[in-house]
């Protein structure tokens, strides 16, 4: 298990994606514990990329309730289809939001945040959290950001 976490500073973003990638295979590799795998993945995250807030919401009693994350604090727990994270976990399916504000029903957990991209967690084919993740810059995320995204949280073992 790799303890350290070596930052990359660039511009290119698919460049920090894959130095990170195998960091996070590292964090992972050995420990089945899910809480310090997702504390983990959001530190990295976190840490590489300095994004406003990076955090995991779990399905526990048909609602979606906070997990460990990395910023201010947030949302306790969001409905099946409401926001950027309850249409994730409705559509399974991967939402870059360029604008917040745009976004119909968005849950304003900060003020701050101005774009997000949220991404399904996936076990035995049903949607068992996501991964949110909120900019404090209109449109921060991309087609880059998703497919890398979507590689590590394929990462994660429930």
């Amino acid at each position: 298990m790799a303890e350290d976490l070596t930052v990359i500073r660039s511009t290119d973003k698919k460049e920090q994606y894959k130095s990170l990638l195998p960091q996070i295979e590292g964090l992972l590799e050995g420990e089945t514990d899910l809480v310090a795998n997702l504390a983990n993945i959001c530190a990295a995250l976190k840490e590489q990329f300095g994004w406003f807030w990076v955090g995991f919401y779990l399905v526990k009693d048909g609602q979606l309730i906070l997990g460990p994350f990395q910023g201010p604090v947030a949302c306790t727990r969001i409905a099946k289809g409401k926001g950027v994270c309850g249409a994730a976990w409705e559509q399974e399916k991967t939402l870059v939001v360029p604008d917040v504000d745009a976004f119909p029903g968005h849950i304003a957990c900060s003020s701050l945040s101005r774009s997000e991209i949220v991404l399904p967690l996936f076990h035995n084919d049903a949607v068992v959290g996501v991964l949110d993740v909120d900019s404090e810059h209109l449109s921060h995320f991309d087609e880059i950001d998703a497919l890398y995204l979507e590689q590590i949280v394929k990462l994660i073992r429930f």
